[in-house]
């Protein structure tokens, strides 16, 4: 029996999908099962509830071989609660139920100088450690930033040409998409031959700057699309005006601020067949985002 966390969410969704096509005996843990599709709710075992909520992950976990775990983003929270405080429920009932194997998503930067004060990524690294206390067989889904987190730029660069971030302009950095980190994940759950405890860095084929995605995408595009960096202050101010928590906006700046140092640099980049290039991920996803009308937009 797997057990999946946040079925619906982007990564969850597609990684529901692939075993599913396996045949896998799975069991899901989702607020809302209206949101699975139909023909996934028919064949998987739903348990209703939050994955951070004790007695959920008490039944969700019972007979259960193997866990993806992810913890869904809480602004509302402190980074350490949003991490540990959400999965110590879970980390109690994976020994309690003698759960062997749990996949989980963090991030890159494990053992860096950055790694001690980089805001949502030291948290999540300390969520690994909580994990592995408990005496699973762990493997960490090391990630960069995602493909995927262009897509809230979609709008200013219909509208504008431009996107935004917090990097320097030049600065060279591993990237991924989602599709990518459910595949690694499937691979792990399908062969649970791993024991111990370890990180899996999950990359896109290069490393790129903005500026190099500034030009990928106006070459894709026909017209120019052009970087705008974005100060931290400035950062910190939009996200407090959204009435975020405000240790959870500076776990944000700590994090922007170390991966601009470098917090993603220096990984083995080990050969990753299959993995998914900028281009193409652009020209299959943020691409038509960028040309969908403003009401079609506005659906999304």
């Amino acid at each position: 029996m797997i057990v999946i966390t946040a079925p619906t969410g982007n990564i969850g969704r597609r990684l529901l999908s692939l075993l599913v096509e396996q045949g896998e005996e799975l069991r899901v843990v989702v607020r809302d099962p209206a949101r699975l599709p139909e023909a996934v709710r028919e064949r998987v075992e739903v348990i209703t509830g939050s994955h951070g909520d004790a007695a959920t992950v008490e039944r969700a976990f019972t007979g259960a071989d193997a866990v993806f775990w992810l913890v869904p983003p809480d602004a509302s929270t402190t980074p350490e609660e949003t991490f540990s405080g959400f999965t110590r429920p879970a980390a109690r009932a994976f020994a309690a139920h003698s759960v062997g194997h749990v996949v989980g998503v963090s991030a890159l930067g494990r053992g860096t100088p950055q790694a001690a004060q980089a805001g949502l990524v030291t948290a999540s690294l300390a969520m690994d450690d909580l994990i592995a206390g408990s005496g699973v067989a762990y493997r960490a889904l090391t990630c960069p930033s995602f493909f995927e987190n262009l897509l809230e730029e979609a709008d200013s660069i219909r509208e504008n040409g431009v996107f935004t971030d917090t990097v320097a302009a030049d600065r060279p950095a591993p990237l991924v998409a989602v599709a990518d980190i459910a595949a690694a994940a499937a691979k792990l759950l399908l062969d649970r031959s791993w024991t111990g405890v370890g990180g899996v860095p999950v990359l896109g084929p290069q490393d790129l700057s903005p500026n190099d995605l500034a030009r990928i995408m106006s070459e894709e595009l026909g017209r120019p699309v052009r970087y705008r960096r974005q100060s931290l202050d400035e950062l910190r101010s939009t996200l407090l005006g959204y009435g975020l928590n405000a240790a959870f906006v500076e776990g944000v700046v700590d994090m922007k601020r170390a991966k601009d140092q470098g917090l993603d640099a220096g990984v083995d980049r080990s050969p990753q067949p299959g993995a998914t290039g900028f281009a193409r991920w652009y020209a299959e996803t943020l691409r038509p985002a960028v040309l969908a009308t403003p009401e079609a937009a506005d659906a999304r």
